[in-house]
């Protein structure tokens, strides 16, 4: 971008290693990833084991390797999670190492997001310089999803490290044509594919695009090198893939979520067309309720949905700066050449959002606004680099002026947020209040310096900067140190203070004691089993037994049949059948769980233990 905006005082030489400023900047990020593990590590077990049905499967790792390897439900594997195991291969191996506890169920992702920081401050750094890096890094681990995803056991923790990996391999490659570093950001994409299947393909476009425009080679090279990083894409991810379908499906648990014990059936229905469109890739409905249209909990699909109440707390708070410094780089850059290392870097994390934001807004299907973690690091890196090179550009009226739209558009819109927090307590509404109408009063006073031009006092420049940046991070930070301050539960976090429906845990029952009890002296494979996975989990989790989840996470997986169902119980390897224990699904076909609901209260004389119908089927 200084191609264009050349500004009186030219860019300072890298910094030697072992000089001054080299120290300043690593104790810098030294600092920053400190304060990184502290704001995700601090009071972690408040959430105890956070996602109780990836934590039941992390537990049934511990106890089996085939488990481990499937991601299975129960350590008598019967089904899986709908999902890939990538992010579970992960939390067990720490939970075998030290143990399985609330900790080591969710200390995984905390060190994931400082090692995602890390990494994008890593790979902004190689194009942008070190100022724009620590901003980009410091402004994702302050994005209020990033801080709740990371302190969180589902998917996305990996999920996004993954991807920010690929995006480092992409610079790299980028860099000098090499289809070595191509390659391995294939990889990362793969094994991303094997986290969260079809959304880690969202970022392939900017990939794309970016080695095509900037990598210098000829065009044959670098086509050559795109299909070598295809194939390592499909190394990576295909080979999981193969696995699973050469493996002999009486021998293997069943593919949660799949219509035929398939898991690519899997990434393309249940998580790619039921996620995207909705309605037949989903089976028997939407998992955890709803019905498969995307307004249940993202809100209505369309431009605005990012800002609307689903996601803007979670994820909008740089949206708008972003698009703003986006478009003004792009415009700014438009005569650059394609070694202009701020253009490719606005080109890769603006494609980034523009292909992601894009699939977010329009999808028809189930969409949770913690999916909007995948947009934090590309929010930050764009706001970072081109609020940075518009501020040294600050010569130029016009930048001046985009630098100065983009302060205000981020405090306003942080003035319209940070209601949100209110929720807090009773005490919250007096320092909300005063928070915004403070932040809003150096929205204005910033913004009009910037346009007015103060910077051309020279002792004035640096508070002015400094006031900037205050004001661009202020309502986000403000919104992720709550969110970390908070216990979060269930299998839809969401962002912000401490809420007492976001926290509880899905089902939770005061009956549960009574049974985990019961469940904890038990010898069998199985302790019990009961309809669908979250009631399953829970009791897995307390009693520390396995305990088969009919019918996976909707109840609607036909896993296990009512024949395999049978013969688990003549030969004696399930102890009890929960028949009240937090049901949810119906039937899928003659061999659906409301079957063996019938078959069980048909043949087994119910008793009740803390509130809740058990049946004893042991021999």
């Amino acid at each position: 971008m200084t191609t264009v905006l050349t500004a009186p005082a030219q860019d300072k030489p890298p910094a030697r290693r072992g000089s001054r400023r080299h120290r300043r900047e690593r104790q810098a990020l030294a600092a920053l990833l400190l304060a990184t593990g502290l704001l995700y590590l601090w009071n972690l077990t408040a959430s105890g084991f956070g996602n109780e049905y990836y934590a039941a499967a992390v537990q049934a790792g511990t106890q089996s390797w085939k488990a481990w390897l499937f991601g299975s439900l129960d350590a008598g594997n019967v089904v899986t999670v709908d999902k890939p195991p990538a992010s579970l291969w992960v939390t067990t191996a720490f939970a075998r190492l030290f143990g399985f506890s609330s900790f080591t169920v969710l200390a995984p992702q905390a060190l994931m997001g400082v090692g995602a920081v890390w990494l994008l401050n890593a790979t902004v750094r190689r194009s942008a310089g070190p100022v724009p890096a620590l901003l980009a890094a410091a402004a994702f681990a302050l994005t209020p999803v990033a801080a709740l995803m990371f302190r969180y056991n589902n998917p996305d923790a990996l999920l996004v490290l993954l991807l920010i990996a690929g995006a480092y391999c992409v610079v790299r490659a980028t860099e000098n044509a090499s289809p070595r570093w191509l390659a391995l950001a294939g990889a990362a994409i793969g094994f991303a594919f094997l986290t969260k299947m079809l959304q880690a393909f969202l970022v392939l476009p900017a990939f794309v695009l970016v080695y095509l425009v900037a990598a210098p080679a000829t065009l044959g090279k670098r086509l050559a090198h795109l299909l070598g990083a295809a194939a390592a894409v499909a190394v990576s991810a295909g080979w999981f893939i193969a696995l699973v379908d050469l493996w002999p499906q009486d021998a293997r648990p069943y593919i949660g979520g799949s219509t035929d014990n398939s898991m690519l059936e899997l990434a393309i229905g249940y998580n790619g067309a039921g996620r995207l469109i909705g309605g037949s890739g989903f089976i028997g409905g939407a998992p955890g309720g709803g019905t498969g249209g995307g307004g249940s909990f993202g809100g209505d699909a369309g431009l605005t949905r990012l800002f609307g109440a689903g996601f803007g707390p979670e994820i909008s708070w740089l949206l708008p700066a972003a698009l703003i410094g986006l478009c003004a780089g792009l415009w700014f850059t438009r005569r650059a050449g394609a070694s202009d290392g701020a253009r490719t870097a606005l080109l890769l994390w603006g494609g980034w959002i523009v292909v992601t934001g894009a699939v977010f807004s329009f999808m028809g299907g189930i969409v949770h606004p913690y999916y909007g973690v995948a947009l934090a690091p590309a929010l930050a890196a764009v706001t970072a680099i081109s609020g940075h090179a518009l501020w040294r550009g600050r010569h130029n009226r016009p930048a001046r002026l985009a630098l100065a739209a983009m302060v205000a558009a981020t405090g306003v819109w942080a003035f319209v947020l940070l209601p949100n927090l209110e929720t807090a307590k009773n005490d919250a509404p007096g320092f909300v209040s005063l928070l915004r109408w403070t932040l809003l009063v150096l929205t204005v006073l910033v913004a009009s310096a910037l346009a007015a031009g103060a910077h051309g006092f020279r002792r004035f420049t640096t508070v002015l900067a400094a006031s900037a940046v205050l004001v661009t991070g202020l309502g986000s930070g403000a919104y992720a140190l709550a969110t970390a301050a908070a216990p979060h539960g269930g299998s839809i976090p969401s962002s912000g203070p401490e809420n007492t429906a976001r926290s509880r845990p899905d089902g939770e029952s005061p009956s549960d004691g009574a049974v985990t009890a019961l469940l904890s002296t038990t010898n069998t494979t199985w302790a019990a089993a009961t309809q669908g996975a979250q009631a399953a989990s829970r009791l897995a989790i307390g009693s520390g037994k396995a305990v088969l989840g009919i019918g996976g996470w909707s109840g609607n997986d036909p896993a296990p049949t009512l024949a395999e169902f049978q013969r688990y119980v003549a030969e004696g390897r399930i102890g009890y059948y929960l028949a009240s224990a937090g049901q949810t699904g119906g039937t899928r076909g003659p061999t659906g769980s409301s079957e063996i609901a019938t078959w069980v209260a048909a043949h087994f004389t119910p008793t009740h233990v803390g509130g809740q119908t058990v049946y004893d089927l042991r021999p």
